[in-house]
C-alpha cells in the first residue's frame, strides 16, 4: 500500500470527517447559543420595562415621552451588540442600518423613529430573540450538557458492571455528539436569516444610503468646481491681468509722448492701446464670470452690491446673513442674482429690480424681483435653465413667478449646510 492509499483509508476518512464535525466553527457556534439566550432576556427586559414606564406613567406626560426617547436611542446600541456577537462567534458581517440625523425636538424624534421601517425591524428582532435563544440554548446546551451527563453515566455503569446499561448509555451519548453539531449548525443559520432580515438595512435603506453617498460625491464635485473658478480667478488677476495693464499702460504712455512719430506708426500705436484695453475689460469680465474677488474677501453683501451698482436700472438690494455662509452657496447665489439681472436688462425692459437675501432655518433664500414685461420662463431660453441647473447642483430649489406682462419673481433657496 503506497502513501496515497494510506492516507485515503476508512478510518482516516471517517477520522478526518470526525474532526470536521466536531472543529472550531461547531464550538463558535455553541458559544454564539450559549451568549444569545442572556443577551437577549436582558434587551428584552429593558424593551418591556422602558414600554411599561411609558404605558404606566402615561398621566405625568414626561416619563413617557423619556422612556420612548431612551428606547429609540437604546434599540440601535442594542443590535450594535448582537452585530457584534455574530461577528465574533459566526464571522457573519450584518451591514449596519445608515444613521439618521435626530432632530433637536423629541417629540419630532420619536414620529421620524416610528415612521421608520427599520425601528420596527429592529425591535421585532429583540423581541423574537428570546424565543431564538431559548430554542437554541435547549436544543445545543442541554444536548451537550447531556453528552457529559451521558459520558459520566457510561463510566459510572462500567464500574458497577451494568454491561447493557453501558451499550444503551454510550449509545445514546454518541447519537447525541453526532446530531448536536448538525443542531448547532441549523439554529445558527435559523437566527443569521432572522438577523439579517430584521437587523441589516432593507432596501430602502440601501437606496437612501446610496442617494446620500452620490449627493455627497455631488457636493464635492460641485465644491472642486468651485475651487478650480478661484484658482483660475486668482492666476488670471495676479498674472495674465496683470500684464495686460502693464502692457496698456506703457502702450497709453507712448501715445501720449511719441508725438513725433509718423502718422502710421503712431495709428499702430493708437490701435494696439485701444485693443488692449478691449483685451483688459473683456478679461475682467471674465474674471468676475468665473469668481469675483470680492466675494472671497468681503462677503455676499459687497459682491452683490457691486453688480446692482452695475446694471442698467435702479436695483434695491436688502441683505441679511449674520453669518457666512459656505464659499461654494455664496458663488451659487452670486451668479444666481448676476444671472437675473442680466436676464432683466436684456429681455424684461424694467425700470427698476428689487434683490433680497435672508439666512432662516439653514437655508439662503434669495428673491429677485423686477417690474418687467413678465412671461419668463426655463424653457425659453438657455440662461434660467442655467440658474436652474447651478441651484440643482446643491440641492436647491428654483421657483419662477412671471404671468405675461409681469411682474417677474425669482426665488432661490440654497442649503446652508
Amino acid at each position: 500500500m503506497n502513501d496515497v492509499e494510506a492516507l485515503t483509508t476508512p478510518w482516516d476518512r471517517i477520522w478526518g470527517w470526525a474532526r470536521v464535525h466536531w472543529s472550531a466553527p461547531t464550538w463558535s457556534r455553541t458559544a454564539h447559543v450559549a451568549t444569545g439566550l442572556p443577551i437577549a432576556l436582558a434587551v428584552l427586559a429593558a424593551i418591556l420595562g422602558l414600554v411599561a414606564a411609558s404605558v404606566l406613567l402615561v398621566w405625568t406626560l414626561v416619563t413617557p415621552v423619556v422612556a420612548l426617547l431612551l428606547l429609540t436611542f437604546a434599540v440601535p446600541l442594542f443590535t450594535r451588540l448582537q452585530r457584534a456577537r455574530f461577528q465574533a462567534f459566526l464571522r457573519v458581517d450584518i451591514p449596519r442600518v445608515p444613521p439618521r440625523r435626530r432632530s433637536r425636538n423629541p417629540f419630532k424624534t420619536l414620529v421620524r423613529e416610528a415612521r421608520t421601517g427599520s425601528t420596527w425591524r429592529q425591535l421585532a428582532y429583540h423581541l423574537l430573540a428570546p424565543l431564538i435563544g431559548l430554542v437554541a440554548f435547549l436544543g445545543v446546551v442541554v444536548a451537550w450538557s447531556a453528552c457529559l451527563v451521558g459520558i459520566a453515566v457510561s463510566v459510572h455503569l462500567w464500574r458497577v458492571g451494568g454491561r447493557w446499561g453501558v451499550v444503551v448509555s454510550a449509545a445514546c451519548t454518541l447519537a447525541l455528539l453526532v446530531v448536536v453539531p448538525w443542531v448547532a449548525r441549523g439554529i445558527t443559520a435559523l437566527d443569521v436569516i432572522a438577523a439579517e432580515a430584521l437587523l441589516g438595512p432593507s432596501r430602502s435603506d440601501l437606496l437612501a444610503q446610496r442617494v446620500e453617498s452620490l449627493r455627497e460625491s455631488r457636493a464635492e464635485v460641485v465644491d472642486a468646481a468651485d475651487a478650480e473658478r478661484r484658482r483660475l480667478e486668482r492666476d488670471l488677476h495676479d498674472g495674465t491681468q496683470q500684464r495686460l495693464v502693464s502692457l496698456a499702460m506703457n502702450l497709453g504712455l507712448a501715445r501720449t509722448t511719441l508725438a513725433d512719430l509718423p502718422d502710421p506708426a503712431r495709428e499702430v500705436i493708437v490701435q494696439a492701446h485701444e485693443e488692449a484695453k478691449q483685451a483688459l475689460k473683456e478679461l475682467r469680465d471674465l474674471v468676475r464670470g468665473l469668481h469675483p474677488a470680492v466675494l472671497n474677501d468681503q462677503g455676499l453683501d459687497a459682491a452683490l452690491s457691486g453688480i446692482a451698482a452695475r446694471a442698467p436700472f435702479p436695483v434695491r438690494l436688502d441683505v441679511e446673513v449674520a453669518e457666512r455662509v459656505s464659499p461654494t452657496i455664496e458663488a451659487v447665489a452670486f451668479f444666481v442674482v448676476s444671472e437675473a439681472l442680466t436676464n432683466i436688462a436684456k429681455h424684461a425692459h424694467a425700470s427698476r429690480a428689487e434683490i433680497t437675501v435672508r439666512r432662516r432655518d439653514r437655508l439662503l433664500h434669495v428673491t429677485v424681483h423686477d417690474d418687467g414685461g413678465g412671461g419668463a420662463h426655463p424653457n425659453g431660453g438657455t440662461g434660467l435653465r442655467g440658474l436652474a441647473q447651478r441651484v440643482g447642483s446643491v440641492d436647491g430649489t428654483l421657483s419662477i413667478d412671471s404671468p405675461a406682462g409681469g411682474p417677474t419673481t425669482i426665488a432661490v433657496e440654497l442649503p446652508c449646510e
